[in-house]
Formats: structure tokens, sequence, C-alpha cells
């Protein structure tokens, strides 16, 4: 997603500028940092290599995974269920991760709430937006990532707060020790329900 801002927003006076274009949250989960169930340090959930080219960044939600930790070396596979003729895609959002069920890595209390992201990229997203002073959509937008964040996160009055939250997730992004781990980094069970329209036709994946 192309972020447009228009100055600084303090040398020429002109409002920061962001334009959501609609990218959906399944752009940013091509790389997702979890808590590491054997140690508590950070582990990375990817898809499976060895796959096929990526057609659609949709395909993110049924692509098998591989949860990897460089601190323990604990390795886990994942792969989408099966119903009929289509695979059963992950259900994102929420502070747990969709294919092992693991707490997101990138947490902290923000706002009385909790502020979380996938990875650096998904942190870099949300800080664009915050920080804006002027938003702007592109029409019907009806999955983007932006329209369906929550209300604490759009007002202004927490914009302060949540910068500083979106701060202290890029400080955690390189750290992996578990005692790095952050304190708001622990299962809530808020992970969103299955919805009945996330399938895919197709049998499973093959490796190349």
């Amino acid at each position: 997603m192309k972020t447009e801002q228009s100055g600084s927003g303090n040398d020429t006076g002109e409002p920061l500028r962001h334009r959501d274009r609609g990218r959906w949250l399944a752009g940013f989960a091509g790389r997702i940092l979890v808590v590491c169930a054997g140690c508590g340090g950070r582990a990375v959930v990817v898809p499976r290599p060895g796959l096929p080219p990526l057609k659609y960044f949709t395909e993110l939600m049924v692509r098998p995974r591989r949860l990897v930790c460089a601190g323990c070396g604990a390795v886990a596979e994942w792969e989408a269920d099966m119903r009929g003729g289509g695979l059963v895609g992950a259900v994102l959002g929420g502070t747990e991760e969709p294919f092992f069920r693991r707490p997101l890595w990138l947490q902290t209390r923000c706002a009385g709430h909790i502020l979380w992201a996938y990875n650096e990229e998904h942190i870099e997203e949300l800080a664009a937006y915050a920080g804006a002073t002027l938003r702007e959509h592109d029409a019907s937008p009806t999955r983007s990532m932006i329209v369906r964040l929550p209300a604490w996160m759009k007002t202004a009055a927490h914009r302060t707060e949540v910068l500083a939250g979106l701060e202290r997730l890029r400080a955690l992004a390189p750290l992996a020790a578990p005692e790095d781990r952050s304190d708001a980094a622990h299962p809530r069970g808020d992970r969103p329900r299955h919805h009945g329209s996330l399938y895919f036709r197709g049998g499973p994946y093959e490796v190349e």
C-alpha cells in the first residue's frame, strides 16, 4: 500500500496525508512474529518453502505454514483443513496468530487497549495512518485493514499514544530472547470466529 505524505507537517504547514488503497490485513500476513511455545522467545511463522509463486495475496490464508524459533530450534507445520472441495482459510485478526494460535510477539498496552502488529511492515503502515492529519480512502475499501481498525486507534485524541505504542513495537521487533517478551504478549482468546465464506477451491498445496 502506498502512503502519501505532503510535506513534513512542520516545515511547510501542510498536513501529513495518508491514502488508504484498500489493502487487506492478509496482505501483511506473509511473515508473522509470534511467541514460541517452547522457550517464550520470538518465533516466525512464514509460508512453507518450496511452494508455487503466490498469485493472490488472499492465498496467504490457506498456504501451508511453518513456525521456526531460532532460539530453541522449535519447528511446527500447519496445513489448511479441507471441507468439501475447498480449503478452509485462516481467519485473521486479534492478538492471536491464526495458524498455530500463538500470541503475537508484537503487542503492547496502549490507551487502555492492546496494540498489535504482525511484522515491521504492518507497524509502518499503522504508523503512517496514525500520524496522518489528512486521511483519504479509495472507493469501496470494504475489506481494507485501515477501515476495520478499532475506533480508539482512529481518533485524534489517541494519536500521540498510538504513535508511542507503535514506536515500542518497532523497538521490540528485532528482539528475540524470552526476557525481551512484552508483558502484553499472552493468550487472550480474542481470535475471530470462522466465517462460512472463507473457503478456497482446490486441493492441498504441493511442493515444487
